[in-house]
């Protein structure tokens, strides 16, 4: 089962940082990553810049700039419109909402990620989570904004990210 979460840094480097860890980590075989993007916004922009990781250890399946485009367009470029964007693309807002894309996915995500933070969104299966941890126990600090894990699971991914 593929996982999306949603890691919020309070610097403009944290995610890109985290992004390079996460590719390291899965050319090393400690977790398959099938895509991965990062929002960075710099203080004083109106906007955040966002960018598609292109790994070369992903697998197939990646969601795709068109994904990740329309992702961030909802949460950042057209907040007014996304509602109604939602509304008329029934199937689409559905298959997202399956995986806890929805209003509360987009208001958290949009207030939380301002001038002057970055965040990182990744979709992965087969995480070795103690992996993880290691490899990220010197680098940025982040906070998990959002998971479609179970309450279980994201409880025990909190639990060793907290060690």
């Amino acid at each position: 089962m593929a996982t999306l979460t949603v890691w919020r840094y309070d610097t403009v480097d944290g995610a890109g940082r985290a992004a390079q860890l996460l590719k390291d980590l899965a050319r090393q075989d400690g977790l398959v990553l099938h895509d991965a993007a990062t929002v960075v916004w710099e203080p004083g922009q109106s906007k955040p810049r966002t960018h598609q990781l292109r790994p070369s250890t992903t697998v197939s399946g990646t969601l795709g700039g068109g994904f990740w485009g329309l992702l961030f367009g909802l949460i950042f470029f057209m907040p007014l419109l996304g509602a109604a964007i939602g509304a008329a693309t029934g199937a689409l807002a559905g298959a997202l909402t399956d995986v806890g894309i929805d209003d509360t996915f987009i208001n958290r995500v949009r207030d939380t990620v301002t001038p002057g933070t970055s965040a990182l969104f990744v979709l992965t299966s087969d995480a070795a989570l103690d992996q993880i941890h290691d490899a990220f126990a010197a680098g940025p600090q982040g906070e998990l904004i959002f998971t479609n894990l179970t309450e279980q699971q994201e409880a025990a991914l909190r639990e060793v990210f907290a060690d």
